[in-house]
C-alpha cells in the first residue's frame, strides 16, 4: 500500500538520514512497517531545534517539504496567505499518487490536509488525532475546524479517525484509540512501596507553563508545611525551570525537591517503579503518556480532568483528579495517604488497566487499520 503521511511535525535532515521527535518516530515506524512505500509531506528542518530526536529506521520514498506558518499574528497571517497555495498544490499532487492517506492532526498544515483529502473520496484514509477530542474543550480555531471536518462523514469519506477516549455524539468514522510505550515482554512485577516513607512524587514532562510544573512544586511544599513526609523529583526541562529552581532555593526545599532534567527512558522507568505518585496538572493533553506510563509501573496519578484523563482514571478510582484548588487537592491527598491499603489496591487497578495497552496491541491495531 503506497502511503502518504501528512503531518505538521517536522523531519530533520542529517548526513546519516532522517530524524524526528522520538515518540513520533516509534509510532511512525509501525505505520511504515505495513506500507509498501511511504511519502512524507511535512516541514523539513536543517537542525534539531531540540534534543529528543531519533533516526528513522525506514527510508521514505519521497519527502515533500511544506512551508510552516501560524495565524496568531498579522505577520503570521500574511505569511500563511503566501504559503497556503503552494502547500495545497503539494498536498494535492502527493495524494493523487496515494493508495492510503494518513493524516497526523491537529496542526495548521494538517488542516490543509483535511481540506485536500475531500478531493479523494475513494482513497482509503486514516487520521491520528493526537490532541484533545473533547467537544467541550476550549481550543484554537484551527483545531475546532479540523474536528468538524473530520467528523463530517460526507466531506470526509472512507476515513477512520483515531481519537483518544470515547465521546458522546461521535460520528461513525470516529474510532477510540490509544498509544503505548512498552511491549508485553517488558511487563515485570514491581516492588511494594506502600509502607515506605516518605511519600515520593514524580513529575515527568516538559517544564513549560502548559504542564503547570510550578503547581506540583507548590503542592508538595504546602504538604510539607502541613507535616506530610513527602519528596518530589522533576524529570524534564523547559521554560519554567529557572522559576522552579529559584522557588526551591528561596523556600529551602532543595533537600526535598530535586530537578533532574531530561533523563533516558531507563531512568524514568526506574523512577516510576519507586514513586508512590505522579503529578501532572496539565492544561491540555491528547493521550497523557506520562500518566499511562506511571500507571503501567504502579505509580498512582494525580492529574487534571483534561482530554481522556477521567476515563483513564475511571473517574477517580485509579487516581486522583486534581481540582487546581490547592487546599482542596491537599485535603484529598491527605485523606488518601491515611489509608495505604486502599492506595495499594488503587495502584494495582491502575497497573492492570494500563498494561492492556502494550506496543504489541498497538501494532496489531495499526496492522488492522492498514489492511482492513
Amino acid at each position: 500500500m503506497k502511503t502518504v503521511v501528512v503531518s505538521s511535525a517536522p523531519l530533520i535532515q542529517k548526513a546519516d538520514g532522517w530524524y524526528a521527535y522520538s515518540p513520533y518516530v516509534q509510532e511512525l515506524e509501525l505505520w511504515a512497517k505495513y506500507a509498501t512505500t511511504v511519502t512524507m509531506v511535512c516541514p523539513v528542518w536543517s537542525d534539531t531545534k531540540g534534543t529528543l530526536v531519533t533516526r528513522l529506521s525506514f527510508s521514505p520514498e519521497r519527502v515533500i517539504p511544506l512551508h510552516e506558518f501560524n495565524i496568531k499574528t498579522v505577520q503570521g497571517i500574511l505569511r500563511a496567505l503566501f504559503f497556503v497555495l503552494p502547500n495545497l498544490w503539494k498536498l494535492f499532487r502527493a495524494m493523487q499518487r496515494a493508495e492510503h492517506i494518513h493524516l497526523r492532526c491537529p496542526g495548521n498544515l494538517s488542516l490543509l490536509g483535511c481540506i485536500v483529502q475531500f478531493f479523494f473520496p475513494k482513497t482509503y484514509k486514516t487520521c491520528k488525532y493526537a490532541g484533545n477530542w473533547d467537544p467541550q474543550a476550549a481550543q484554537p480555531m484551527a483545531y475546532r475546524w479540523q474536528k468538524r471536518l473530520l467528523s463530517h462523514t460526507r466531506f470526509t469519506q472512507n476515513m477512520r479517525v483515531l481519537v483518544y477516549g470515547e465521546w458522546p455524539h461521535a460520528t461513525k468514522n470516529i474510532v477510540p484509540f490509544f498509544t503505548a510505550s512498552y511491549y508485553a515482554s517488558e511487563i515485570q512485577p514491581v516492588p511494594d512501596r506502600w509502607e515506605r516513607r516518605p511519600w515520593h512524587v514524580v513529575f515527568v514532562g516538559t517544564l513549560g507553563a502548559n504542564k503547570r510544573p510550578m503547581y506540583v512544586v507548590q503542592l508538595v511544599a504546602k504538604l510539607r508545611e502541613r507535616g506530610v513526609p513527602i519528596t518530589l523529583a522533576l524529570y524534564g526541562h523547559g521554560s519554567e525551570h529557572a522559576r522552579i529552581t529559584q522557588f526551591i532555593q528561596e523556600q529551602n526545599l532543595s533537600e526535598w525537591i530535586v530537578c533532574h532534567g531530561n533523563q533516558p527512558r531507563e531512568v524514568i522507568q526506574q523512577a516510576l517503579c519507586e514513586a508512590h505518585f505522579l503529578c501532572l496538572p496539565s492544561q491540555s493533553e491528547g493521550w497523557p503518556k506520562a500518566v499511562a506510563e506511571a500507571m503501567f509501573w504502579g505509580a498512582i496519578p494525580w492529574a487534571t480532568p483534561v482530554s481522556c484523563v477521567p476515563q483513564m482514571l475511571n473517574e477517580g478510582r485509579r487516581g486522583l483528579i486534581l481540582t487546581l484548588d490547592i487546599n482542596r487537592d491537599i485535603e484529598h491527598i491527605q485523606q488518601g495517604c491515611a489509608d495505604p491499603s486502599a492506595l495499594r489496591q488503587q495502584s494495582q487497578q491502575a497497573m492492570e488497566w494500563s498494561r492492556q495497552y502494550t506496543l504489541d496491541a498497538f501494532e496489531m491495531a495499526i496492522r488492522k487499520l492498514m489492511h482492513p
